[in-house]
């Protein structure tokens, strides 16, 4: 590829998955030069996750780590991002919780009764003609869906069209680290931000960083009749993906093999279909990807505490739907205005380990 001579921009960001497209997109809001290196040939687990924004999580069914302030903070994002590439990019569709369990249909209630912010109750018959439930139904309101697929790939083409794009694959070997910034083949910047999920891993400048990917899968299953403003959650999810087609899954496997879709997985989706759908169903496609998780949990933001030109924005893990506007804004507010980044998220939190 042929590059312009001693191009200089503000920031070079590696990858344009979802991480690399909010990064870019508010720097575009803050006319901040920008260039963003990502290699097509290198799938994204933004491409295959459910686009799922929820405020609650986990079998005790409790609120997630700062949805108060995550949540009003990405609907209104999503919703300015879509309106640019002219596509509603977020939809509202409260989840309906099919219990599996007595027991989990008793921890709803509890939650219900005592924590009863995001939870509602429902009419289980209306649902009745298209799953069977033994153990009655729940409803979690303020849920959102994303087209990530359509945001992603629109966002690809307008970046492109600007010319802040290469579709090329980073090569460590190729940055040079200067006084007061970088430098990869002929692009100075002033800063680079890693949003290139696993690959920081063997970063050598960030694969410190307590690292734990897990790799998970989806079937994308055709299901005729059911309505698709809605998110079904029993021992499988049932997202909205277009048409009358949803993802369904999916698995956090810790120990893998390779990143591919796995029969094991398959067969266990067909019989918890089979047990949950009372209506037809017809796989589609079988997908998987590898999610950039970590030990704690909480994100990877904020600059190398050694090299202030280096920094990163990672392991959102599987709520990065939720945080990855929230915390590339806040990046870089803290690289142009000096404003402090969550303690939870920022990677001096580790600065032991560098």
């Amino acid at each position: 590829m042929k590059y312009p001579p001693n191009e200089k921009v503000s920031y070079l960001i590696v990858g344009q998955g979802l991480v690399g497209t909010w990064m870019s997109y508010y720097l575009s809001q803050q006319s901040i030069s920008f260039k963003i290196l990502n290699d097509p040939a290198t799938p994204s687990a933004s491409s295959v996750a459910s686009g799922v924004i929820n405020p609650v999580t986990g079998r005790r069914i409790v609120q997630t780590w700062m949805i108060d302030e995550l949540l009003p903070f990405a609907i209104d994002a999503y919703t300015q991002i879509g309106k640019l590439i002219g596509e509603q990019v977020i939809q509202h569709a409260p989840v309906i919780s099919i219990h599996p369990s007595e027991q989990m249909k008793d921890s709803f209630e509890f939650r219900l009764t005592h924590d009863n912010v995001y939870l509602a109750q429902n009419k289980m018959e209306d649902w009745l003609n298209y799953f069977k439930i033994p153990f009655g139904t729940g409803q979690i309101n303020e849920c959102y869906w994303l087209d990530l697929n359509t945001l992603l790939q629109k966002w690809n083409t307008k970046l492109i069209s600007n010319n802040h794009l290469l579709n090329e694959k980073f090569e460590m070997d190729d940055l040079q680290i200067l006084e007061n910034g970088v430098q990869w083949k002929n692009i100075q910047a002033d800063h680079i931000v890693f949003c290139d999920g696993n690959n920081s891993m063997q970063n050598k400048y960030f694969n410190c960083l307590p690292f734990a990917p897990n790799k998970g899968e989806a079937l994308i299953v055709q299901i005729k009749g059911l309505p698709n403003n809605h998110i079904y959650k029993n021992n499988v999810s049932i997202v909205p993906w277009k048409d009358d087609l949803f993802w369904v899954g999916s698995n956090y496997e810790w120990t893998f093999e390779n990143n591919l879709p796995s029969a094991a997985f398959k067969e266990k989706m067909i019989a918890a279909l089979d047990s949950l759908l009372t209506i037809p169903y017809t796989i589609i496609d079988h997908i998987a990807g590898i999610r950039p998780a970590n030990t704690q949990r909480r994100p990877f933001v904020g600059t190398h505490p050694n090299l202030p030109q280096l920094a990163i924005c990672n392991g959102m893990g599987t709520k990065g739907c939720s945080l990855a506007p929230y915390f590339t804004k806040q990046l870089i507010s803290h690289i142009e205005q000096g404003q402090a980044i969550h303690a939870e998220a920022d990677v001096h939190r580790f600065s032991r380990l560098f």
